[in-house]
């Protein structure tokens, strides 16, 4: 009887689920398509960056990185955070510490980022993280970080009206959706894939609204995954550190 009640015991323990005896869910969204970083806004440091002190544009991770090391911070996660013009301003909208620095872009034209409906990704003045279809966009001045993209991937729990399944349309791409429980979920292809078959994932995730960032150039750097890309030339880069 001993020897039963233990092994019942241990089933138990076996299939307990990974929140409420310890009090905290280590879920991650495991497809091994994507190299995928979950942030709280809540408790963890979540910036936008595009230029330094001296007004030069970090361009790279790797610049970033050593910015941030000289002033004893470490950099936890980095991927480039939205598409940009020639002379890596960025492309749309752009509020860093609630400074509008780039104006909203309206207008239509060709390329990825005015298939619309394109959007925005910001954090509030209150760390609430945010993705919403540029013509929804309202800044109220109590928004701490912005970045214009596109196009859409999810929009309000529907996958992009444009896209289509089994579309030869390959690329590395990167993106930004925000999770149920208010985190925010960043995620990039480890190989070349279509905008649906991008935009699934993030709707299997339960986002109700997710936003392309860029593809090809995409670099994320994550040393908790053993990912550690720190080249690139870019507009903004969005990072989280240990501050």
């Amino acid at each position: 009887m001993k020897f039963v009640r233990l092994f019942i015991f241990s089933c138990l323990i076996l299939f307990l689920p990974t929140t409420g005896m310890f009090g905290v869910d280590r879920r991650q969204p495991g497809d091994d398509r994507f190299v995928v970083y979950i942030v709280d806004p809540k408790q963890q440091s979540l910036k936008f960056y595009w230029k330094d002190d001296s007004d030069h544009n970090f361009l790279s991770i790797q610049n970033l990185k050593l910015w941030l090391d000289e002033r004893k911070t470490q950099l936890v996660f980095a991927m480039n955070g939205g598409m940009y013009q020639q002379d890596n301003s960025p492309q749309g909208l752009y509020i860093e510490n609630q400074k509008l620095l780039s104006p909203l872009d309206t207008v239509s034209g060709n390329g990825n980022f005015y298939l619309k409906p394109n959007g925005v990704f910001y954090i509030t003045s209150g760390r609430i993280p945010k993705i919403c279809k540029t013509a929804d966009f309202k800044n109220n001045g109590e928004i701490a970080y912005a970045t214009q993209s596109g196009p859409m991937l999810v929009i309000d729990g529907q996958i992009h009206p444009s896209f289509k399944k089994g579309s030869t349309n390959l690329n590395i791409r990167n993106g930004v959706g925000v999770l149920p429980n208010n985190k925010v979920v960043f995620a990039m292809s480890k190989k070349e894939i279509n905008f649906y078959d991008f935009a699934e994932y993030f709707k299997s995730l339960g986002c109700r609204n997710a936003l392309y960032l860029d593809g090809l150039v995409s670099r994320t750097y994550l040393p908790e995954k053993h990912w550690l890309q720190t080249d690139g030339n870019f507009g903004v880069i969005i990072a989280v550190t240990n501050e």
